[in-house]
């Protein structure tokens, strides 16, 4: 057990938030996370309330822990806002302006609110706006990247800015990066590119192969994949072979998957990254990844995982005292 005031706030005994990675979360993944004592999370962006229910119902049969729900603010459904609300213990939303009137609605139906961002302007938005803890994500993350800042500049930023707990983001992948971020003041972790690899993740056996074999320096920060993207104009962390073998594909459609009895087809420079219903040129889809990635060397149980990222990790945090017990 290490406490931390976002342990305190959420109820988890660990100081750890799965990151928001689209379908690579399955609920098995988040229910994982969450009963090896953090917060699990699955994201719900451009599917149906249906499918969304189905996906709840589910982590709630896994896990009696605490778990979240990450949403997107360009995919934004009113009826999953509303289903999610109800039923996480953390509704965790990015890439949209804090909104205020979302953040009263989530505590509301009883839950708390998160937002992750990437400036210290946008830090203090969140907190005006009522956000129980902040997520400061430096662009050393992979996925899509909100800010200019790597993450201990923006840590130190933020950090003087608000007086919420924040979680660190963004090239965390190992107890040495935990502990220096704990140390530095962040209250927790948000980590993603490690769990891609976990036994319980949505993640294509060939994605998960690419990450193991990769070192931090293969994750790069790019504007490509930005085919039919919400999120763009962004920049993203992915792998650079992904990148390379986009850039040379010849031909439309890299990869299909059959979805729900529908056939849907991903494009080149698409930003969907491959999970396992999909079947094509893998290697060429969005294949996100963070400068963690060298931490990345084997497939674990997600439990295993957590256990490696907090091995040792007692460092106090530089704003708050943090205790810990076996």
């Amino acid at each position: 057990m290490l406490e931390t005031a976002f342990t305190r706030l959420v109820g988890v005994t660990v100081p750890l938030q799965l990151a928001g990675m689209g379908s690579i979360l399955s609920p098995e993944l988040a229910a994982a996370v969450s009963n090896a004592g953090g917060l699990g999370q699955v994201t719900f962006a451009g599917i149906p309330a249906d499918e969304a229910k189905k996906r709840l119902d589910r982590l709630a049969a896994l896990t009696a822990r605490p778990f979240g729900v990450n949403l997107l603010i360009p995919y934004f459904d009113e009826a999953v806002f509303e289903l999610a609300s109800r039923r996480a213990r953390v509704i965790d939303f990015f890439w949209g302006d804090p909104d205020a009137s979302l953040v009263r609605r989530v505590h509301a139906a009883g839950a708390l609110a998160s937002w992750q961002v990437g400036s210290a302007a946008e830090a203090k938005a969140a907190e005006a706006a009522g956000c129980d803890f902040i997520i400061a994500q430096g662009i050393e993350a992979g996925g899509h990247i909100r800010g200019r800042l790597g993450l201990l500049p923006l840590l130190s930023e933020v950090l003087d800015r608000v007086s919420v707990p924040v979680l660190a983001a963004g090239g965390i992948g190992s107890a040495r990066s935990v502990a220096a971020v704990l140390a530095a003041g962040a209250a927790g972790v948000r980590v993603g590119t490690r769990f891609i690899v976990a036994r319980e993740s949505n993640a294509h056996p060939d994605y998960v192969k690419a990450l193991i074999a990769a070192r931090a320096e293969d994750s790069v920060r790019t504007d490509r994949f930005h085919v039919e993207c919400p999120l763009c104009p962004s920049t993203h962390g992915v792998l650079r072979s992904a990148l390379e073998a986009a850039d040379s594909f010849e031909g439309e459609f890299v990869a299909e998957a059959d979805i729900g009895g529908e056939r849907r087809q991903v494009r080149r420079f698409q930003g969907t990254p491959p999970f396992k219903a999909f079947s094509g040129r893998i290697d060429a889809m969005a294949q996100y990844a963070g400068q963690s990635v060298g931490a990345v060397t084997r497939v674990q149980p997600a439990a295993e995982i957590v256990a490696e990222l907090f091995a040792g990790v007692s460092a106090p945090s530089r704003s708050e005292p943090v205790s810990v017990s076996a």
